[in-house]
């Protein structure tokens, strides 16, 4: 189901229906980078005005027959209405017009399964559209008035054939749904031992088309598809990175975000946007140079609420700053001196070292700062602080020891803790009674960490 509609869409009519009562409406320059990124070519663009939805073919009469004189002037092959469309008005549309008719959910699909590369993207466009089709089925579904007769035969007396593609589909959808519990369990095994080994994650997330993809890029060097097209890339990719005072550090190239996101894709994707869910830190990646700066934002955010990741701390970036000479590259502070905005540009990658500065300080605030005391027996220990880049100085007394002042973040100290049998707390230098400084109202227990 996936690979069926690989094809670019061709000439293409766009219709955007206005109400006067409804909220948030979609965006029409939306639609036409929507279409433009399925393969369309943008033959016309009808704007409707309606005080109420005309319930068999939304637009009314009137409209139908300019859409189709609009279809047959420009040899169009698809009409793409700029809202959702119940299944009997696109059957009803289509025998209308004489082409193809979608909504932007189905838009969407289209472009989701020519963006999919990975096994998992794969089947989570196969299971958006298969939910999308089981209450639609239609276009070339003819023969669902047939009925199968006669005992003994397949679907047994006087099933409809409706009612077997239906059956066949909950089958399909329900294979899918196992095979992407497999992969979410494996997911989750990586996230767990990402979570053990205390290594945090760092997700690019922003409207689509804002150069998360290009910005991800240039900072972890890799070859991640980049393009000026919404939704260039759909799969999420992890690439390890070792930053300063924080040591390892994974970031994650997620798909980008749009206005209202369809319900449909939110429940899909659900595994792949886990990854955003879990991130130690979101860098949330926007255009500055965007007219439509403050509605992109705005639009990121609230698909960050409705996916539960809108409580995961948040920084900033302003990308394509370069196109702005008013702007000033580089990190933008509040008043308790902490980033909260950088401005980059990752064409000529001017702010890049600025904005990995601001992604150690930020997740360098919840570490403890302490001194310890080695002495020769203490090589393991040392061994282990100095793999997660945890040491800021070093020096030694005259008696031979080595005085270390480490930052590290609470789980690391009581994993160490751990794995040394005690001897980080018996390191420790600190005044005698004084609790551990990775400790708070209680003991800090490493088997509770999930």
């Amino acid at each position: 189901m996936a690979d069926k509609e690989f094809e670019p869409l061709g000439p293409t009519i766009l219709v955007h229906v206005e109400l006067p009562q409804a909220k948030n409406q979609e965006d029409l320059q939306e639609l036409h980078r929507l279409a433009e990124s399925a393969g369309s070519t943008i033959c016309d663009a009808i704007v409707c005005r309606r005080d109420v939805i005309e319930p068999r073919t939304y637009i009314g009469s009137g409209k139908v027959t300019e859409l189709a004189d609009a279809v047959r002037a420009h040899d169009a092959k698809v009409v793409v209405f700029n809202c959702p469309l119940t299944p009997a008005q696109e059957r009803n549309l289509e025998k209308e017009v004489g082409v193809r008719v979608m909504d932007r959910i189905a838009l969407i699909l289209v472009i989701f399964a020519m963006r999919a590369r990975t096994y998992e993207g794969k089947l989570q466009v196969e299971l958006a559209q298969l939910r999308y089709e089981q209450a639609r089925l239609v276009r070339g579904w003819t023969h669902l008035e047939r009925q199968k007769g006669g005992f003994g035969l397949r679907g047994g007396p006087g099933e409809t054939q409706i009612e077997l593609d239906r059956r066949a589909l909950r089958e399909r959808i329900a294979a899918i749904k196992q095979d992407l519990e497999v992969v979410a369990r494996r997911r989750e095994q990586n996230r767990n031992e990402r979570k053990k080994n205390a290594i945090p994650v760092v997700s690019f997330v922003g409207y689509t088309n804002a150069g998360k993809s290009t910005l991800f890029n240039t900072i972890t060097r890799s070859e991640v598809y980049a393009a000026d097209q919404l939704f260039a890339t759909l799969d999420p990719t992890l690439r390890n990175m070792v930053l300063p005072t924080v040591g390892k550090v994974v970031f994650a190239d997620t798909v980008g975000f749009i206005r209202h996101l369809p319900h449909e894709l939110v429940a899909a994707f659900r595994a792949t946007l886990e990854e955003t869910i879990q991130s130690d830190l979101l860098l949330h990646i926007i255009d500055i140079a965007d007219p439509r700066l403050d509605d992109n934002i705005e639009a990121v955010n609230a698909v960050l609420g409705q996916i539960g990741a809108d409580q995961v701390p948040t920084l900033l970036v302003f990308n394509k700053s370069d196109l702005k000479d008013d702007v000033a590259i580089g990190i933008v502070r509040n008043e308790e001196g902490r980033p909260v905005r950088v401005n980059v540009s990752a064409k000529t990658k001017a702010g890049l070292e600025d904005l990995l500065q601001a992604v150690a300080e930020l997740l360098a605030l919840d570490q403890c700062e302490f001194e310890l005391k080695l002495g020769y027996q203490d090589g393991k220990l040392r061994a282990s602080l100095y793999e997660l880049k945890a040491i800021t100085s070093s020096s030694y007394d005259e008696e031979g020891y080595e005085h270390l002042k480490v930052a590290l973040k609470p789980q690391d100290c009581a994993r160490i803790e751990k794995l040394s049998g005690g001897r980080l707390s018996a390191c420790l230098v600190r005044k005698e009674g004084a609790p551990l400084p990775w400790v708070q109202e209680e003991v800090f227990d490493f088997e509770d960490i999930d």
